[in-house]
């Protein structure tokens, strides 16, 4: 089969090669650097190689952002542990190596592949707004929306509470045990990746945990952060229960207070995590699974289903008659977003409407296939970033697709006072429309970018996969299952194939398309594919963007084989035994 075709070139390898042959590494300025520094052609840098190796591998496989995340959660699963304890130590270590992206004061979503229970379990860690925050008390400030870095677009964290649901519902190994390596790393240090280098930008809100010599580290610079590592063990001693009712709760509302946010003890005290049931659609024979909102996960649901009546397969990859459709696949997604996802505790949301072929019947009909649309509207239905994802599988059977953030770099840009991590500003994406579902309502989930996916076929784990990146990712979700599917692409050349993204879409916030939006493409899209799809009335624009970061593993079974695949533009890699 075409789809399976990667089978017959995949590698027997224990690592995807971190960066092309062609990268040197030499000096931050430059090779005669005298400082000490390490060199990197940061042109280079910006254009990665297409042609890793995907990993395969029987026993157990991490797919991170970052090498160290990877291999201690492969040491996990050597040492006993199962996908899910991989999963959580993985997770906390890139709330370590990559704290601009990530951390203990950001969320956490999960589809998890339950081996023993033979089905799929979804898992919604995300924070609710403070009781002390309401709409009318942010009109009364004056606000048009809420300030993007400011204390009043803090959301109360979820992540930690996930990583105790996900130990406390699977897991081999208790917290202690999980912390031991992010613990460790965050006492001794470590050299900063090169990617993540380029992120570590100043900010005085971040001086003092972030940049201990009063700048910003850079490529092979060794960091410590000894306030995440005192952190780290409070929680590996007196758990989760730590975080939302003991001491660290205090401090943080204490801090709240001092600064102008909203917090209370109640906040804390009265978060919960939920276990979700996974929504999904059917696109050519394989069922992709979801969240259902207050995420975006059903966007890729509706896009999916939208281009399941155009022949894709037929068509060249990144043809401009195959990006025609797909840009205007996610127009009408993004639209229905706009308006109709929400916090479901608190909202009617049409879910099995959305998601539904009958639905995607009458919505393609707005394509024009010669000519992109200017204008979109919703259906008539009742009712009417920055981030880092994992994947993770073990010799059992189990797998886990996890993803975590802080929303903007550096979230709110606040830390705590001692405690070694940003605090999200996901409540930033409250509507202050009275009108939208999306409202901003005391302890309300706000509407949630990151969304991890699963797929299966005839009730077995397939794919275990996700794609970084605020309102890319259902884009990105969606080219990579076109590059597996209908072009039969490995897992990790459908993570290295050129992106595009489409921008300028209406938001859960208020803002409206106009003009039909905006193409960005990323390199190696050829220039006659961009004039044709601007004479098809496409706005493109003339920058070269990089989009998202994938990790992903495919599972073949009898033998059991995972093929594990990790995105060149992060600094990570897939790491199996």
């Amino acid at each position: 089969m075409k789809r399976r075709s990667f089978l017959k070139l995949a590698g027997c390898a224990g690592t995807s090669a971190l960066l092309g042959s062609n990268v040197l590494f030499a000096g931050d300025y430059g090779p005669d650097a005298t400082d000490g520094s390490v060199f990197v052609n940061r042109d280079l840098l910006q254009h990665r190689n297409q042609n890793r190796s995907t990993v395969v591998c029987q026993n157990g496989i991490v797919c991170s952002s970052q090498p160290l995340a990877s291999m201690a959660g492969v040491d996990i699963l050597k040492a006993g542990g199962n996908a899910v304890d991989a999963a959580v130590c993985a997770s906390a270590m890139l709330s370590l190596v990559e704290p601009m992206m990530c951390g203990p004061g950001g969320d956490l979503f999960a589809i998890v592949w339950n081996a023993k229970e033979q089905r799929l379990l979804g898992l919604n860690a995300s924070g609710r707004s403070p009781y002390d925050w309401s709409l009318d008390k942010a009109l009364a400030l004056g606000l048009k929306e809420i300030p993007i870095y400011s204390p009043l677009s803090w959301s109360v964290p979820g992540c930690v509470s996930g990583w105790a649901a996900l130990q406390k519902r699977m897991g081999r190994f208790d917290l202690a045990r999980i912390l031991e390596a992010p613990i460790s790393y965050a006492r001794e240090g470590f050299p900063v990746s090169p990617i993540i280098a380029r992120s570590w930008s100043f900010n005085p809100t971040l001086a003092r945990t972030f940049m201990p010599d009063g700048k910003p580290l850079r490529f092979g610079d060794i960091f410590r952060n000894t306030r995440l590592a005192r952190f780290f063990e409070t929680i590996a001693r007196d758990g989760a229960e730590a975080f939302y009712q003991g001491r660290i709760a205090e401090r943080i509302v204490k801090f709240s207070q001092a600064n102008g946010g909203r917090f209370s003890m109640r906040d804390f005290r009265d978060h919960t995590t939920n276990w979700v049931d996974p929504v999904s659609t059917n696109y050519r024979g394989y069922d992709v699974w979801e969240l259902p909102p207050n995420g975006q996960g059903i966007a890729a649901l509706q896009m999916l289903n939208i281009l399941e009546h155009f022949d894709i397969a037929s068509m060249k990859p990144n043809s401009a008659e195959h990006l025609h459709l797909f840009i205007e696949a996610k127009k009408l997604a993004f639209e229905d977003r706009a308006v109709y996802y929400a916090d479901m505790d608190f909202a009617e949301v049409p879910l099995k409407e959305l998601i539904s072929k009958e639905y995607a019947k009458e919505r393609v009909k707005l394509i024009n296939p010669k000519q992109a649309a200017q204008q979109v509207e919703p259906g008539r239905l009742k009712g009417s970033s920055d981030t880092v994802y994992l994947t993770t599988a073990d010799k059992d059977g189990n797998m886990v697709s996890l993803i975590q953030s802080i929303y903007y770099q550096w979230g709110s840009r606040f830390v705590p006072d001692g405690m070694g991590f940003c605090l999200q500003n996901r409540g930033q994406l409250f509507s202050l429309n009275p009108n939208h579902l999306n409202k901003l309502e005391p302890h309300k989930r706000p509407f949630h970018t990151i969304i991890p996916a699963f797929m299966t076929k005839n009730g077995k784990p397939v794919f275990s996969f996700g794609v970084m990146g605020g309102d890319f990712q259902p884009q990105g979700h969606v080219q990579v299952l076109m590059n597996i599917i209908d072009f039969g692409y490995s897992p990790q050349q459908a993570g290295e194939q050129p992106r595009v993204r489409h921008f300028e879409s209406s938001t859960p916030t208020g803002y409206k398309m106009a003009g039909g939006g905006s193409v960005a493409f990323e390199r190696h899209i050829p220039g006659d594919v961009k004039l044709k799809l601007a004479n098809m009335g496409h706005k493109v624009t003339p920058e070269v963007g990089t989009f998202g970061g994938y990790q992903g593993i495919w599972r073949e079974p009898n033998p059991r084989r995972y093929f594990g695949a990790s995105d060149p533009r992060k600094d990570g890699c897939a790491i199996g035994y």
